[in-house]
């Protein structure tokens, strides 16, 4: 008998009949799988779940949104953010209540977007402490400081968080009046205690302003509520006491710290390298568990600072060989002091270092291997170094190359150079301006160099100083413009200084101005009685003018006056092996 063949549609059908039902959906499952992408930090890839809740019937809960919204903000992930905030206004949630809302001002303020985050707290129908202090923290943290005491000032209630947030804030923004005006109201405010970070903000007006009697005023106040222990804050007055050059007290809060980290090794250590105690810095980086680059950076810098070239390429070295890192400071500070002693050995070899690391060159670094270049002789490579920058929107790039076309007499090109940075749409500061008056003056550049002196305020809205006005008078004087020269001393705003008179007794030993050369002479020995180059100036004056017997009475008074005693002449020369220095015999 034929067997019977049953149709491939009811086959079908059956098998489909026979199938096995799916397993409802795991929501706890989804809900962690989309919180483990936030924290390690694939948000994109987690928030691309979201569009898929709502067609499986899911609905994630306020915790886990605000959960989402942290890790958004704390990662500055805008985009992220808003696609959250999208997916609460397509699901029905425009009211998203108290909790979710204030992560979503948190977020915005996190990534910049402040007006976002005060239209969700404008429209919040019910508000906590906590939202309100999210606004005054984020306006505070960018530096918006009008709007957060407006917003301060509206709150029925305020915690420490409130006020530490205004204290901080005007801190940072440089309102250091006010940053201690609101310091104060929060020691005054009855019912708020005060936590450890309600001290930083005064203790950074104290770092800020250089003041020894609220840095101490603030340690008593640690002290008095019992956080000598906290790290951050001894640490934060020990930099205090170290912006203040009282290094005796900074070594003090050292000692007693039973914690110290890096960070307060390579504070103290940089506070005695920059008051040239290189002793004592070294002393302590010797002692140092773990040393960082920072640590590294302070005492080569400071070595470079103070004339001790050769021991900060040594130091150099050995950081090197360590395998640590050497970062734009280092590298600056390294070509510094081969610049001090003119070795283009080793200047090469720290640029050759830079390009074989792959080490990405900023403005800091760049401007510094043009300097050393042109403290040693060699102009044409500053100008490769210049012309193969691709940015040149900074400043600080174009000072050095016009110095340096100064320094080698190229007075009319570095004029060049300066206009042409001008018309790239760079704004020159007033260390420009110091470098152009300098080239002018060098060069005999007079009616160029009253044009910029003029265009300093008319053009770019710097008002002279001290520095410029010496400038000034050194150009006037060198042209031999004398009566100009008074007339701009005494219209000068602000007080004359050594470095005024310095100028003026220059320019009156080349033209033997004796009359003025003995009054600037007179001013610069009463500023500075221990000068030697006030007494070789007036001789030069006297000597000019042809008034030896003169002469000879200021020889035979810097010769009484023993501590005024001539500085040596001297310059550096590289051998294949070394630098060496070189000095006139006295």
């Amino acid at each position: 008998m034929p067997s019977i063949s049953i149709p491939h549609h009811i086959t079908r059908r059956q098998s489909s009949q026979t199938k096995k039902p799916k397993s409802p959906i795991n929501k706890s499952c989804i809900v962690r799988s989309i919180l483990d992408l936030c924290s390690h930090g694939r948000i994109h890839e987690a928030l691309t779940q979201l569009d898929f809740l709502p067609r499986l019937g899911l609905c994630l809960d306020s915790k886990t949104i605000a959960t989402i919204l942290k890790r958004c903000g704390d990662e500055g992930a805008l985009r992220e953010g808003k696609w959250v905030h999208r997916h609460l206004r397509l699901t029905g949630r425009k009211d998203p209540g108290v909790l979710v809302s204030n992560h979503l001002i948190y977020m915005y303020m996190s990534c910049g977007e402040v007006r976002c985050a005060r239209k969700v707290f404008d429209k919040m129908p019910v508000r906590n402490l906590y939202s309100w202090n999210n606004v005054v923290s984020g306006y505070a943290k960018r530096g918006l400081m009008e709007k957060a005491r407006g917003v301060f000032e509206r709150m029925g209630e305020r915690d420490v968080v409130s006020w530490n947030s205004m204290v901080i804030g005007y801190a940072q923004s440089g309102e250091y009046e006010a940053a201690l005006r609101y310091y104060k109201g929060l020691r005054r405010e009855g019912g708020v205690g005060l936590n450890a970070f309600s001290f930083s903000g005064a203790l950074m007006v104290g770092v800020k302003l250089k003041d020894l009697g609220l840095t101490r005023q603030v340690q008593c106040q640690v002290l008095g509520f019992g956080y000598q222990g906290n790290v951050v804050l001894s640490s934060s007055i020990l930099d205090a006491y170290c912006k203040c050059g009282e290094m005796g007290d900074a070594r003090k809060v050292f000692n007693e710290m039973s914690i110290r980290d890096a960070f307060t090794w390579s504070t103290l250590i940089s506070g005695f390298a920059k008051l040239g105690d290189m002793g004592s810095a070294k002393e302590l980086f010797d002692m140092m568990p773990d040393k960082n680059a920072v640590a590294w950076t302070s005492v080569i810098s400071g070595y470079a600072r103070n004339g001790l070239a050769h021991h900060a390429l040594e130091l150099f070295r050995k950081m090197i060989l360590l395998r640590y890192t050497p970062d734009q400071y280092t590298f600056s500070s390294c070509l510094a002091a081969c610049a001090t002693i003119a070795s283009l050995k080793h200047g090469k070899q720290i640029h050759a270092h830079l390009i074989l690391s792959g080490f990405r060159s900023n403005m800091i670094v760049l401007s510094s291997l043009i300097d050393m270049y042109s403290k040693c002789g060699r102009l044409e490579y500053c100008r490769r170094v210049f012309a193969f920058t691709d940015s040149k929107q900074e400043v600080m790039l174009w000072n050095p190359m016009i110095a340096a076309l100064a320094q080698h007499g190229y007075g009319k090109e570095a004029v060049e150079l300066f206009d042409e940075m001008v018309n790239c749409g760079v704004k020159p500061n007033r260390v420009s301006y110091v470098i152009i008056l300098n080239a002018c003056s060098h060069s005999c550049l007079l009616d160029t160099g009253r044009a910029f002196f003029k265009s300093m305020t008319e053009d770019h809205g710097l008002i002279p100083d001290i520095e410029h006005y010496a400038c000034l008078i050194d150009l006037l004087g060198r042209a031999g413009h004398f009566d100009e020269l008074i007339h701009e001393l005494d219209k000068m705003p602000c007080k004359t200084d050594h470095r005024i008179w310095n100028a003026l007794l220059g320019v009156c030993s080349i033209h033997g101005n004796e009359e003025l050369g003995s009054k600037a002479a007179h001013r610069v020995l009463e500023m500075e009685p221990q000068s030697s180059g006030a007494y070789s100036l007036l001789s030069s004056v006297y000597a000019a003018s042809g008034n030896w017997v003169s002469v000879e009475e200021v020889r035979q008074l810097m010769h009484e006056r023993k501590s005024a005693r001539k500085e040596q002449a001297g310059s550096w020369t590289e051998t294949d092996s070394k630098s060496q220095a070189l000095f006139s015999s006295t």
